[in-house]
């Protein structure tokens, strides 16, 4: 039998997407619960997030203050009820129908996590910032250094986990330092893990990408502190 997946799916000012983004989930051909958390968002997307709203399958959940990603993710994953996790942005960079392809090692019964990647395998990726790749190769590297994994994207969106151990693991990030904490924790838990290729259609500035340089110094930071803090 195929497990069933929570999607959780932080939300902030994503007005212009939700309605794209629920529909493209919710045809995921898989038995499932979508879980969005805004995360005080000011542009309309609180009110059609209500909207949107039907229990069982999609449920809401609010911050009343803009707390961060990882504050989201954190929310999210507390509130998953299915065999799987995984998280979903709701921008639409990421193809929802690609979750399958996550699953298919946990189904296979060779994961406990399994990454997907935007810098393996043949899918279209939309062309754009080479320092963006340039810091996300840096980041991997460090990150491959310390946990003594081989991955090639630890800043990907797309993570799924047993639900079991996802919930083990406290979160303690609430920005995009979530990204390599969680790499840190799940490789220290000695989880198998694996990556599958994934397409990949990035956002500009100009259309609503939110991750700054700041956000890159803040992830070295977290590589550090949760490789080499003893568990």
């Amino acid at each position: 039998m195929r497990p069933t997946l929570s999607i959780v799916i932080p939300v902030y000012n994503e007005v212009r997407t939700l309605d794209e983004l629920v529909a493209r989930v919710s045809g995921v051909p898989v038995a499932k619960e979508i879980i969005l958390v805004d995360d005080g968002s000011t542009d309309g997307s609180r009110e059609r997030l209500r909207a949107l709203a039907k229990p069982p399958e999609i449920r809401v959940l609010f911050h009343e203050r803009n707390q961060g990603k990882g504050a989201a993710i954190r929310t999210g994953i507390a509130a998953a009820t299915m065999d799987l996790v995984v998280i979903q942005d709701a921008d639409l960079e990421y193809d929802p129908q690609e979750l399958l392809l996550l699953m298919k090692p946990i189904i296979d019964g060779k994961a406990d996590a399994v990454f997907g990647s935007r810098f393996i395998g043949s899918e279209p990726h939309r062309v754009l910032y080479f320092w963006h790749m340039v810091v996300n190769r840096i980041l991997t590297l460090l990150s491959n250094l310390l946990t003594n994994l081989n991955l090639t994207d630890i800043e990907t969106c797309y993570k799924m986990f047993r639900r079991e151990i996802i919930q083990s693991i406290a979160i303690e990030e609430s920005r995009f330092g979530v990204e390599p904490e969680l790499t840190a924790k799940v490789a220290k838990l000695g989880c198998r893990i694996y990556e599958v290729g994934i397409s990949y259609s990035g956002r500009t500035y100009e259309e609503g990408k939110k991750i700054g340089w700041r956000d890159g110094v803040r992830a070295i930071w977290c590589i550090l502190k949760y490789n080499l803090r003893r568990s």
